[in-house]
């Protein structure tokens, strides 16, 4: 099993930045960073493999948002700009090694799962 360590999450005002970093127990894997709002699904919100680091964004967060790793040290990040109040949740990463591919945010049935780091955004 992959064992996944998340750290970076916070409290911020609107407009605001964070990083997220997520340190991984295996290399070669699809990554992801999923998010779950109280009363809301969980969301993916970017995701790459490792091998080639070609990053996938939900619509909801291009072009403010920016996945990328250091695969020296399998560590996962996701920073985050312009962070808005509907941005607010608990971040998860995720890896999946069985995932060819690099979107496996869009659906991960076989993904690992860290604890979570909360994400506040308040206006």
């Amino acid at each position: 099993r992959v064992q996944l360590v998340e750290s970076g999450g916070g409290s911020v005002q609107a407009g605001g930045s964070l990083r997220l970093s997520c340190v991984a127990s295996v290399s070669g894997a699809c990554m992801a960073w999923f998010r779950q709002a109280p009363g809301k699904e969980r969301e993916g919100v970017a995701s790459m493999h490792t091998s080639n680091g070609w990053p996938y964004y939900a619509d909801s967060v291009k072009g403010r948002f920016t996945i990328s790793q250091d695969s020296a040290k399998n560590t996962l990040f996701l920073q985050m700009n312009s962070l808005k109040p509907e941005d607010t949740a608990m971040y998860y990463c995720a890896a999946d090694p069985t995932y060819s591919g690099g979107s496996c945010y869009r659906f991960c049935a076989r993904c690992s799962w860290g604890q979570g780091t909360q994400v506040t955004v308040s206006s």
